[in-house]
């Protein structure tokens, strides 16, 4: 060691020369300087020359073998040369030794810098120079037409290239020889300026005017690549790199395409340290920063390259090329391309997020894996969202096996709001009721399912924690879901779609089993459906009937005079006294008599009604909107029963009345009572064909096809709801309940249900004039009695059986106008009818024509309004709508025809044909249809309880 520090200060102290009036202690420190220097470079390049490729060098020569040679034989024999070279053990520097022979080989052939040519410049040179620098602006997205992610997408490359563009030129820097050597920032250029400096630079050495050398840019590459300033590279700020002013046009281009990964980084590194309320932005920063810290590995591996290419050269040959030891700045492009590449997507993706959040974010930045073509760009998108989903794949097994929505920064595509509206209302949340819990709490935001899951997944997923929560909370089988957790729990993670979809598949059908089973088995939900149809719908027909005859008595009498207590007290005689009770004490201690809301000259008849309670979880199904449904239902039916009753109990009345005292009558009123019998007929028929369309055509098969539904394998709640739904709105627009808009107005009007409820109000005011007919029957059959009595008894006497005074009582009519003294009339009743007071006798002749001219009005009156009714029916789109009409009038005795879009010439004939009675009668029945507004379920929908 002691001879090659000999050896190298000899060779110091002859390369260095001795100096003019330099004292002996400088020039011995000089020399120091120099020795230390010298045995640096030597360390230096023994380390760099064990770790190099000795493949490069032997590449490097056979290349140039190959370049100065035209026949092949000199490489050949270097091939076997290197070969036989390999094979020697005791040779350790065998990379040392070829290169040496490659630097001695090149040593007489001139060496150029890549920077152009050594010439000095003049003043004009320097000029082009400056003019050539620019300012390089970041941008959070770049794409260039070379590197472009997706030549099929427009408006992506649109928006890169916009982005790459912006970038500026480049702000330039000199570096002047002024003693000591530092870099210095140009002033802004002017022309004043620029003048001057041509002549200082002409006045100036031509050494003074230096350019940095590749290799002083490769030194400083590392340092500009992490956002960080060097010698020649400087950042004046976080959006500007300045380049050195000096460097020619080529230079330039390169530096240019280096400092854009160096800005990107710049602007990366300031996002991932921001901070985002959310967690699927914050996984995001996560990514960035996971992919910048890969980045990073890069640049140190570059960094390596560079730093082992600058130390196999000397001092001279660094400055003259540095290509020979295989790393340049084009190189470097080439190296950095694909990292640039994904600094590009990265930034675009970080500018997105500031307008995107949860599964928009995961959708936005799964479309670069499904939109567009660069293997390069899907591969990285995929990178990407394996780790940016996790938080989302953690709010979705937290949701599909436990039920709770953890997503405080509401990036889900499930939304809470029943904790938001209790909050308000200052309800307490286990006071909620069912209905809220199971259709408001939670509700599908369509606009965030992320892209990488289907619509119908995402509703399915919905509905399992739903069902999950609703089980928790609503049906308080919170342990069943507790265990059900632990057992089916899983890990969730992005990439593996046909592992989540089997997941879900399970845990949706283990789920909604349990649920369906939970309604069915705990809470009685097909039992209470069945109840409902029974009671409310009027299936049960025997308790109906004796629920009917036990309070029609009490139901005469006005509104005013019912009390609940009264109605309950008969409602468990007809409950007792039929088969419903037979049925569950649960059912039917939910079945109950209410009052309706009271108005003035209403009966008993008008403000009954049953009701039917139901309460959670149940009330999801049989919703308020439901229960109201039944009601109205309920209240239709039960005026045609009424009516039935009422219709049922004057035609016994007129059958056992006809061989007794309507026979004796004959002869006065047999031809009233044949017409009123044929005319209660015709209403018996009509409310017997409308019970039965309504209860067997429209109910029992709603009722089949509610089954059906409820049947169906794989049944969830929200189909139950769906089938339920669809049953109450089939009864009410089949069963004539349902509304139609008015073309002319707008709003909906109640047309068949108007229609019924005049129809059955003329049926019992026919009712009322046909028991004041009977009335007349008996009290004339009494006078004929009393008279026949009379004769008898003065005959026996051997007196006249009549005397004159006798026959003028007899056939002496009183005045219609006038009440006769002793005789007063009825007392007004509260009743639809709108027949006259009649007098407290029976024996007054002017009766009987009023009688009959009511009976012919009402008659008339039902048979107009039918054939309206009829006319109605049979333009309907509905087959059974229209097959009621049919049945109606299945021996054509009636002629329908429409209210409202009869042809003109139709109108004038009928009008040509009606008498003035059928005219009359018709112009009073659409005077009172018009006065009268209410439906026959109008009032259902406010009762009130009366103690």
């Amino acid at each position: 060691m002691s001879r090659v520090n000999d050896a190298l200060s000899s060779l110091v102290s002859a390369l260095i020369p001795a100096l003019p009036d330099e004292d002996e202690n400088a020039a011995d420190q000089r020399h120091e300087d120099a020795l230390e220097f010298s045995k640096g470079i030597l360390s230096n390049h023994k380390r760099s020359a064990e770790s190099y490729d000795i493949n490069h060098v032997s590449d490097l020569i056979k290349k140039k073998l190959w370049r100065e040679n035209d026949a092949p034989d000199k490489a050949i024999q270097y091939s076997n040369l290197y070969s036989r070279l390999l094979t020697l053990p005791i040779l350790t520097q065998k990379w040392a030794i070829l290169y040496l022979l490659h630097q001695l080989a090149d040593a007489s052939s001139e060496n150029g810098d890549i920077s152009g040519s050594q010439s000095p410049q003049g003043p004009g040179q320097k000029s082009q120079h400056d003019t050539r620098s620019g300012n390089l602006s970041s941008s959070t997205q770049f794409q260039s037409d070379e590197h472009g992610a997706a030549p099929n997408n427009a408006s992506f490359s649109a928006r890169l290239n916009h982005l790459s563009t912006q970038s500026a030129g480049l702000q330039t820097k000199g570096k002047a020889n002024g003693g000591n050597g530092k870099a210095h920032q140009t002033p802004p250029v002017t022309s004043k300026a620029l003048s001057a400096s041509g002549e200082a630079e002409s006045a100036l050495p031509k050494a003074d005017v230096e350019r940095p050398t590749e290799a002083a840019l490769l030194r400083d590459l590392p340092f500009t690549l992490q956002g960080l300033s060097s010698t020649n590279l400087t950042f004046s700020s976080s959006t500007t790199l300045q380049l050195p002013s000096t460097l020619p046009i080529p230079i330039i281009s390169l530096l240019h395409t280096l400092a854009e990964p160096s800005l990107l980084y710049r602007g990366l590194s300031e996002f991932v340290q921001s901070r985002e309320e959310g967690l699927i932005g914050q996984s995001l920063r996560s990514a960035i920063g996971n992919e910048l810290r890969s980045y990073l590995g890069l640049i140190a591996t570059l960094e390596g390259e560079i730093r082992r290419a600058i130390t196999t050269l000397n001092e001279t040959e660094t400055k003259l090329s540095i290509g020979k030891a295989g790393v340049t700045l084009k190189r470097c492009v080439v190296w950095t391309r694909d990292a640039t590449m994904g600094l590009r997507l990265m930034s675009l993706m970080a500018e997105e997020s500031k307008n995107r959040k949860g599964g928009q974010l995961i959708s936005f930045i799964h479309s670069f894996s499904t939109s567009y073509g660069d293997p390069f760009v899907a591969a990285f998108a995929e990178r990407m969202l394996a780790h940016l989903t996790r938080p989302f794949y953690d709010m979705l097994r937290q949701w599909i096996y436990d039920g709770e929505l953890s997503d405080p920064y509401h990036e889900f595509f499930v939304i809470e709001q029943g904790q938001e509206q209790n909050e308000n209302r200052n309800v307490d949340p286990r006071r909620v009721p069912a209905t809220s819990v199971w259709e408001d709490k939670y509700k599908l935001d369509h606009d965030t399912v992320p892209s990488i899951i289907t619509e119908d997944f995402a509703k399915k997923v919905f509905l399992i924690g739903k069902s999950l929560n609703f089980i928790r909370y609503g049906c308080g089988d919170s342990a069943w879901v507790e265990a059900y957790s632990k057992d089916a729990s899983k890990e969730l993670r992005y990439g593996d779609t046909a592992t989540l979809e089997a997941f879900i598949d399970k845990a949706y059908k283990t789920t909604m089993d349990r649920l369906i089973y939970l309604m069915d088995d705990k809470f009685k939900l097909f039992d209470h459906l069945n109840a409902l149809k029974k009671y409310l719908l009027l299936g049960q027909g025997d308790f109906i009937a004796l629920l009917m005859e036990s309070l029609s008595s009490n139901l005469d009498r006005p509104a005013g005079s019912q009390y609940r207590h009264t109605l309950t007290a008969q409602l468990e005689h007809a409950i007792r006294g039929s088969n419903a009770q037979y049925d569950s004490p649960d059912v039917l201690r939910r079945l109950d008599a209410r009052l309706l809301e009271l108005s003035h000259g209403e009966i008993g008849w008008d403000v009954f009604t049953l009701e039917y309670k139901v309460d959670a979880p149940v009330d999801v199904v049989i919703t308020p909107w439901a229960n109201k449904q039944y009601l109205v239902v309920f209240n239709f039916l039960w005026r045609i029963k009424r009516v039935e009753f009422a219709l049922g109990s004057t035609w016994r009345r007129c059958m056992t009345g006809a061989r007794g005292v309507l026979a004796s009558v004959e002869d006065k009123l047999g031809r009233d009572w044949k017409v009123a019998r044929c005319c209660i007929a015709e209403m018996i028929h009509f409310v017997n064909q409308l019970q039965y369309y309504i209860l067997f055509e429209v109910i029992e098969a709603g009722w089949d096809q509610l089954q059906a539904a409820m049947a169906k394998p794989n049944c969830t709640l929200d189909d139950l709801i769906d089938a339920h739904t669809r049953y109450l709105k089939a009864i009410t627009h089949k069963g004539l309940l349902g509304s139609a808009r008015s073309s002319i107005t707008g709003t909906r009007e109640d047309s068949f249900t108007s229609q019924l409820h005049y129809i059955l109000k003329i049926m019992l005011a026919y009712k009322e004039a046909v028991d004041g007919l009977y009335s007349f029957s008996v009290a004339e059959f009494t006078r004929r009695q009393e008279f026949a009595a009379k004769i008898e008894t003065r005959t026996a006497q051997g007196k006249w059986g009549l005397g004159d005074k006798d026959d003028e009582d007899l056939n002496s009519p009183l005045p219609g106008d006038r009440v006769p003294k002793g005789k007063t009339r009825l007392p007004a009743r509260d009743t639809d009818s709108p027949l006259p007071p009649l007098l407290s006798t029976g024996v007054d002749d002017q009766m009987l024509p009023s009688l009959r001219k009511r009976l012919q009005e009402l008659s008339v009156d039902f048979r107009s309004r039918l054939v309206v009714l009829l006319g109605d029916l049979s333009v309907q789109p509905d087959v059974d709508m229209k097959f009621l009409g049919v049945v109606m009038n299945f021996n054509d005795v009636y002629r329908p025809e429409r209210r409202r879009k009869r042809r003109e010439g139709t109108k004038d004939r009928d009008k040509d044909r009606k008498t003035p009675v059928e005219k009359a009668g018709r112009e009073k029945g659409r005077a009172e249809e018009s006065k009268d507004g209410s439906s026959v379920g109008g009032r259902a929908q406010r009762p009130v309880e009366r103690s």
